[in-house]
């Protein structure tokens, strides 16, 4: 179990702060105990707790590709990685890791969009294309890992928790009176809502330009 967050300003001058990441990591660290990443960079910022499975000398995230212009952040296991791997080295791409974060950003480096649908695994990822300016996430088609998003037109952020979105400047505690509702009705919350307005959950993929 991992936990990943991030924040990206559309239209602010004003850059993420790493205290932000910082602070957002923080609320995760039960999700990650052995080891922290983060990438701040103008109006994105990206953070990362790891639980240390697999590739325990070289898997420390954000993991980048080999010019550093996209990196990722992930939770999550891809149980095909070893097969993409080895025909992304066929490819041309070049692995500096041995795990199975690095698989995505050469996936996206050949495919783009599309790399989601060669994924087999269980999975929640954030990924920046600084060429491109693109952010784009991707989850796992049944939503084994969670995966929360929050925008109010100036700032897009996500995580693995909604107790990470909660430190923004900002935000807006105000509950969804129609989730509460659905919540005394059925015992649960149905997605992709949850109980605080404009904060979402459920979705395979969305990206943000």
């Amino acid at each position: 179990m991992c936990g990943i967050c991030g924040a990206y300003y559309f239209h602010s001058q004003k850059p993420v702060g790493l205290d932000l990441i910082d602070s957002m990591c923080r609320q995760i660290i039960h999700r990650g105990p052995d080891d922290q990443g983060t990438f701040v960079e103008g109006p994105l910022g990206l953070g990362m707790r790891r639980l240390s499975i697999i590739d325990l000398v070289t898997g420390s995230q954000p993991i980048f590709n080999e010019d550093q212009t996209v990196c990722t952040v992930f939770n999550g296991e891809i149980y095909n990685f070893q097969e993409l791997r080895s025909d992304l080295i066929q490819r041309g791409h070049r692995f500096a890791t041995e795990g199975d974060t690095e698989v995505i950003v050469h996936l996206y480096e050949e495919y783009e969009l599309e790399a989601i649908e060669h994924l087999n695994g269980m999975f929640a990822f954030a990924l920046w294309d600084d060429r491109k300016k693109r952010l784009w996430l991707g989850r796992d088609r049944l939503g084994i890992k969670p995966l929360v998003y929050h925008s109010n037109g100036d700032t897009f952020s996500f995580a693995s928790t909604l107790d990470a979105l909660l430190v923004q400047d900002g935000f807006q505690k105000e509950v969804d009176e129609e989730s509460l509702l659905l919540f005394l009705t059925l015992s649960y919350v149905p997605t992709a809502k949850s109980i605080w307005k404009k904060v979402n959950i459920d979705f395979m993929q969305n990206s943000c330009r």
